[in-house]
Parts: structure tokens; C-alpha cells; sequence
């Protein structure tokens, strides 16, 4: 099969176009043909290398994904061959206490797809059936890869760790990045003023489009400043935070009394500093989140089938542009999602 994969960790110039094994399912597993792989910053991530995480080469990336079932197990049941299906990106054990609790997110054998195990990148890839998620029919292979891991994630930081309360005020750094432009419009479900942060014009033009109230070029403006100006000096009651260091005490400073943070990324860098009388003295939250459940993942796919969500897909390129796209998303020349597309 054609697959784009790294045998090294470096720059984009590591991503290979090769051919390689087709992978072959498990008793449990489906085999997907991919139509479309989205790319996210943990492609970037990984790519790079991190401290602990250890892949095996050649490695494919790619956690989003969309596409039809090729080949089924012998034990996989509720499903044919030709079904039309999006991936759910996170891979549990499905047995472990938390597992049965429903927090699939936290099993210590928790993997993303491309990061841990091989991913989209690829015309194949197997996954366990409980990872497959029904097509919408009226998105195409494109729009529905663009999807999954952002709005889960998002999800999870309003609705499940922050817990989002009707008319409340949210600052969502980035609105451009794929977790922003899911998160503006989840927020819009529960009627929050939404005020967000962009790095020029033309995204915040965007960002208004989907749903923000306020949006702030952060090059240009203090933005600790504006949403103090915006809400009266009250400060916001949500903080979502996916950029790290750069913007750490900005996001506690901006918060109300009894405000929360919620944090699942830090590409701008892990390290920082925070007064914790700051914490404590205006009763302030901060959760930490990892993807969400496969419970989440269905309350978002219905959000989705109802159309009360829409994917954001900024450029669609070719499977072999692989390189470039990473640079398109390195450099930040986009609004929303990057997607491969595999013919």
C-alpha cells in the first residue's frame, strides 16, 4: 500500500512517500480504507520526537481519519464491508477498571492513533471495532476527518473537565487552531460569550463567523487587558488554554473569582511559573485534559449528525504533500484543519 511514513524524528522533510505492508485486522479489528487523514499538532509533536515517547520505525502519523471498511475480523459484529465510517483516535485496553468506568481516556494502555500506533497516514489501517464511528452521509471523506479529535477534545474541556454553564464568558486562546474553531462553536451551544485570540485580521474575521463575540489580535493587543475591558473587570468564568507557556499567566490572571481553567496543550512550551496565592485567593480551578471518552465522542457525533456542529477544512492536499502541509501548520498560514487526501 502507498503510505507516507518517518524513519527518523527531525523536520517535514523526514515524511517519506513509500510503500509499505498492508496491515492486516485482528479478530476484533476492522480494516479502513482511508479516504482522508486530518492533520493535528500532535503529528508535529511527534514528528519532532518528544522526551519519553519511544515509536517504533518506520513510523506513519495521523489521528484523524475517515474512510470505508475493507475487511472485518471474524469477531466483529454490526458492521459490513463498504460501511462508511470516522475513526474514534484514542485506543484503550476496553477491560481495565477506568475502562469499565467509562474514563477510557485514563487506561494506562491508552494510545493515540499516530502517535503511539501507526496511523492514517496510509491507503490502510486497523483499528478495534469499538473505535469505529458511523460516516454522517451528508459530510464528505474530507469534512469528516476534519472532525473527530478536535471536537472531542474541545468537548471535553468546556463540557466535561470546566462543565460550561449557560451565558457564561470563555476566552479560547487560538482561535484559528483546530481545538479553537471546534471550542467557538461548542460554546456558542450554551449561549457563552465567546471572546478569542488571534494572530491577524483575516482569523479573527473567521472566528467571528463561527459564533465569537470578541476577538483579539494578540500581536497587536494586551489581551489580558481586553477581556478585563470586555467583562467590566470581572474576568471570564472558562479559560480554554491548548498553547503552554506563552500564555500561562494570562489565562489565570483573565479568569473571574471561582473561574476554571482547562489545559491539553502546550506547543508554545511545558514550562512555567504561577503565584499560588492567586490560585487559592480567588478559589480558581485548574484541570488538566487528555482527548475524552468514547462517551464523549458519541454526545459530540450526534451534535454533528444534527448539524449543530460543522467541520472548519482550510486546505485539502494530496497524501504525497504530506511535508507541506506540516509547514502550512508549523508556519500557522491556516484557519482550522489541514486534511490529506488518499486516492
Amino acid at each position: 500500500m502507498k503510505a507516507v511514513r518517518m524513519h527518523e524524528h527531525g523536520g517535514p522533510e523526514v515524511l517519506r512517500l513509500e510503500e509499505a505492508p498492508p496491515p492486516q485486522p485482528g479478530p476484533r479489528e476492522a480494516l479502513v480504507r482511508v479516504r482522508a487523514v486530518a492533520l493535528n499538532h500532535i503529528d508535529l509533536w511527534v514528528r519532532r520526537g518528544l522526551p519519553r515517547l519511544r515509536v517504533e520505525f518506520p513510523h506513519t502519523l495521523g489521528a484523524d481519519i475517515a474512510g470505508e471498511i475493507a475487511a472485518l475480523g471474524s469477531a466483529v459484529s454490526r458492521w459490513q464491508v463498504g460501511d462508511a465510517v470516522m475513526l474514534h483516535p484514542g485506543v484503550s485496553c476496553g477491560h481495565c477498571d477506568v475502562c469499565l468506568a467509562g474514563l477510557d481516556n485514563r487506561c494506562p494502555e491508552y494510545s493515540i492513533l499516530g502517535e503511539h500506533v501507526p496511523g492514517g497516514y496510509a491507503e490502510y489501517i486497523t483499528v478495534p471495532q469499538e473505535n469505529l464511528l458511523r460516516k454522517p452521509p451528508y459530510l464528505s471523506f474530507e469534512e469528516a476527518a476534519a472532525m473527530p479529535l478536535v471536537f472531542l477534545t474541545a468537548w471535553n474541556m468546556l463540557v466535561g473537565s470546566a462543565q460550561l454553564r449557560f451565558g457564561e464568558d470563555v476566552l479560547i486562546w487560538g482561535a484559528g487552531s483546530g481545538v479553537g474553531s471546534a471550542a467557538i462553536q461548542i460554546a456558542r451551544l450554551f449561549a457563552a460569550r465567546v471572546i478569542t485570540t488571534a494572530s491577524t485580521p483575516w482569523k479573527l474575521e473567521r472566528a467571528r463567523e463561527l459564533g465569537a463575540d470578541v476577538g483579539i489580535d494578540y500581536r497587536e493587543q494586551n489581551v489580558l487587558e481586553e477581556v478585563r475591558r470586555v467583562t467590566a473587570r470581572r474576568g471570564v468564568d472558562v479559560v480554554l488554554d491548548h498553547v503552554g507557556a506563552a500564555t500561562w499567566e494570562t489565562s489565570i490572571k483573565a479568569l473571574a473569582t471561582g473561574g476554571r481553567l482547562t489545559v491539553c496543550g502546550a506547543t508554545s512550551g511545558p514550562q512555567t511559573q504561577v503565584d499560588i496565592r492567586y490560585i487559592y485567593a480567588r478559589q480558581l480551578t485548574i484541570v488538566g485534559t487528555w482527548m475524552g471518552t468514547k462517551a464523549e465522542m458519541r454526545e459530540v457525533l450526534r451534535l454533528i449528525e444534527r448539524r449543530r456542529l460543522a467541520p472548519v477544512v482550510f486546505a485539502v492536499l494530496p497524501l504525497e504533500e504530506a511535508a507541506e502541509a506540516h509547514r502550512i501548520m508549523e508556519e500557522s498560514r491556516h484557519f482550522g484543519k489541514i486534511v490529506l487526501q488518499v486516492e
